[in-house]
């Protein structure tokens, strides 16, 4: 059964929020964030990100490793049409609850995903992340140390703050914390919308 929240990426708000994220600056300042969190990885030959929208991640991830094989799952069915122009090796049309693992890549992530599910969906969506990885896994996300729900765009349940990452670490024993940082939205050469960044490892 297809969530609130799943109906909400697949609509209307969803389609909007495509147009509002093509601005050329993501990529660089995307890039700037992605060179610090692949400084911390090594041989990362396979990517794939699980809710991936148009591809600005992706896009500026080739730009840092070239040769990488990247790949994309989506739910929105306007951005896959966009994900399908990009020199990608697979595009999933799909719900990361839907997740189907046809391979394990190197490096798997999110990005400004797991605060748009509904909390008691999290432990699906980590599976997800789980079961795709077969090195690392990234988290991208604000976080709260404490659960909590903000209004976003004047609607409730639509972004939920909390300590992802922590939740991961302790459902699955034989993942490491590699490295952790944060882009401040002021920041004067690569600026975010205080996003916080995760990379875990798996032993």
């Amino acid at each position: 059964m297809i969530t609130d929240q799943e109906k909400f990426w697949t609509g209307e708000f969803g389609n909007q929020y495509i147009v509002r994220n093509q601005d050329k600056k993501l990529i660089s300042s995307s890039t700037a964030m992605y060179a610090k969190v692949f400084a911390r990885t090594v041989n990362v030959k396979s990517v794939l990100e699980l809710g991936a929208n148009i591809g600005i991640n992706l896009i500026a991830i080739h730009g840092l490793l070239p040769s990488a094989e990247l790949s994309a799952l989506e739910i929105n069915k306007k951005a896959v049409t966009a994900l399908n122009k990009l020199p990608l090796k697979h595009v999933y049309h799909s719900s990361i609850f839907n997740n189907k693992v046809d391979y394990q890549r190197d490096f798997v992530f999110t990005r400004g995903v797991l605060i748009h599910l509904h909390p008691d969906k999290l432990q699906q969506a980590y599976q997800s992340l789980y079961n795709s990885s077969q090195k690392y896994i990234c988290l991208a996300e604000y976080y709260s140390p404490n659960p909590v729900m903000i209004p976003y765009h004047g609607q409730d349940n639509r972004l939920f703050k909390r300590d992802f990452t922590g939740e991961l670490l302790e459902k699955y024993p034989d993942l490491r914390l590699v490295d952790y940082g944060f882009v401040y939205h002021h920041d004067i050469n690569f600026p975010q919308d205080d996003i916080n960044w995760f990379l875990l490892e798996k032993n």
